[in-house]
């Protein structure tokens, strides 16, 4: 019996040890050491559901959508390189991913490795040239590219760092335009507001060194997703509108980005709308304002886009948008969810269709797109960072897809279940108090409580999908439109043990 004691407390031993080895190894080792396994399969999250994918998604005839790559934790912007391969920004963990291409044939990345770390919640990536750039929530930089070995060369460059980030919208995307010069969005700090930093709700240009330094165009609420038309050669970017007015209003928009012009927020909305805010007092920037070329349904999010010129692809979908809408946060019945494809008419306008949905059923979301990127052969790739997916649609001219085969793939668990978060413990206790008052000081309760707005979002079994370090990981990079807090280490911990115990 004593040996069989000793033996069975070795094997709790060995199976601590190997968890922590395990952590260390996915989340805090150096990028050329890391092992590359799901931050879900330890920390809690939503995977990609293979059998879920194959009966929910469904594309236009002729196309297929399958899994190209899961487990990449909070994916979000995509970038191909000269030879194929797929960088991923993922904000959350400060990296950038690359996907080695699929050179068997078999539908899905051969690989999946850290090409940076240890950055400030990148997000916008783009190539010039032999040069990739970053877009990080403060700024951004550049470092050599080997298109070939996919490899990174000397030491990254940062060459702005003094963009303000607080509040919401700390995503940045950023694009090298036609001109060669660097256009960044940056988001508002707040739901509506007059900004007192000009360069919230703004396109800002730059030259390819950093300087050069302009407001490009304003009242851009959270343009995320922009590019170049091959049509007329205007920007077209995606912009989101304020919260809180409701299920259907204000529309989300697109507009054409043209130098100088104003494009509304916070004071219009839409084809010139006031705002019940700020427009009383303020009808000369209302009728100064630049409508939007398309109005997408309130609250879709619509985040990337990019104009299709691949000619594999069928007439129809040639020189055509595709946008990913991110999905409603805020709305009483769910919508959006799901990529869209915009045709200009003769006439100008512009009209949507569905290209690939299913994310979302009666209320059940299994992906958030929030991205797209055409491949270098014509398939289309999505990034879902709600499910942690890259998708691949190919046209069925394409060869080689492996079908998505039925699994049974369920929600990953976190290690610490709730009962583990005892307020018999003082500190469990003390930090669970702290995170209360945290909580009702901050305008938490106006976007998660029920009782101060129909359309809030109900903060329940949390503990079902983050333990504590995800929980705090989750506080210090926040999902848009949730804000960024300047919450110190121990605060994040507070909050998070509170909102884990109390819902």
């Amino acid at each position: 019996m004593k040996f069989l004691r000793r033996f069975f407390y070795l094997l709790i031993g060995l199976s601590v040890l190997l968890a922590l080895l395990l952590v260390w190894a996915t989340q805090f080792a150096p990028a050329r050491f890391r092992v590359n396994i799901p931050i879900q399969s330890i920390f809690g999250g939503i995977e990609a559901d293979e059998q879920q994918l194959k009966q929910r998604l469904s594309a236009p005839p002729g196309f297929s959508v399958s899994l190209y790559a899961g487990g990449i934790t909070n994916a979000r912007v995509l970038r191909f390189t000269e030879a194929g391969d797929l960088l991923v920004s993922t904000p959350r963990n400060g990296e950038i991913i690359l996907l080695e291409r699929d050179t068997d044939g078999d539908g899905q990345a051969d690989a999946t490795r850290v090409l940076i770390d240890g950055l400030n919640r990148p997000h916008g990536i783009d190539f010039y040239g032999d040069w990739l750039y970053i877009a990080e929530s403060n700024g951004f930089g550049r470092i050599r590219f080997d298109h070939q070995t996919g490899q990174t060369i000397g030491e990254y460059q940062p060459l702005v760092s003094d963009i303000p980030d607080n509040g919401n919208h700390w995503t940045r995307t950023i694009r090298i335009g036609p001109d060669h010069k660097i256009y960044l969005s940056v988001g508002s700090s707040c739901n509506v507001c007059e900004e007192p930093d000009p360069e919230r709700a703004t396109m800002l240009r730059y030259e390819l060194d950093g300087s050069g330094f302009e407001i490009f165009a304003s009242g851009l609420r959270n343009s995320v997703g922009f590019d170049w038309s091959p049509i007329d050669g205007h920007i077209y970017a995606t912009d989101n509108g304020r919260d809180l007015l409701g299920d259907d209003f204000p529309p989300d928009e697109l507009n054409r980005v043209e130098q100088g012009q104003f494009y509304g927020w916070p004071y219009a909305h839409g084809d010139r709308v006031a705002d019940p805010d700020f427009g009383p007092g303020n009808s000369d920037k209302i009728e100064r304002s630049t409508a939007p070329v398309h109005a997408f349904r309130a609250h879709n999010a619509p985040l990337g886009m990019e104009f299709l010129t691949s000619k594999h692809l069928p007439e129809q979908y040639q020189n055509i948008a595709l946008v990913a809408l991110h999905g409603s946060w805020n709305r009483t019945t769910k919508d959006g969810y799901k990529v869209v494809s915009l045709h200009w008419n003769s006439d100008g306008s512009v009209e949507e269709r569905g290209f690939v949905t299913g994310f979302e059923g009666s209320g059940h979301v299994i992906g958030r797109p929030a991205d797209v990127r055409q491949g270098p052969n014509g398939d289309i790739y999505i990034s879902d960072d709600f499910a942690n997916a890259i998708y691949r649609v190919s046209w069925n001219e394409n060869r080689n897809l492996k079908e998505i085969e039925p699994t049974n793939t369920q929600l990953q668990q976190p290690i610490f279940e709730k009962s583990q978060l005892n307020l018999a413990d003082p500190q469990v206790n003390t930090d669970y108090q702290a995170g209360k008052i945290l909580y009702q000081q901050n305008p938490c309760a106006e976007c998660h409580d029920s009782s101060s707005q129909a359309t809030a979002i109900p903060l329940k079994n949390l503990a079902n999908r983050y333990n504590l370090a995800a929980m705090q990981q989750l506080l210090k990079t926040p999902t848009p439109p949730m804000p960024s807090f300047e919450f110190t280490l121990d605060q994040r911990r507070q909050l998070a043990t509170y909102l884990l115990l109390e819902y």
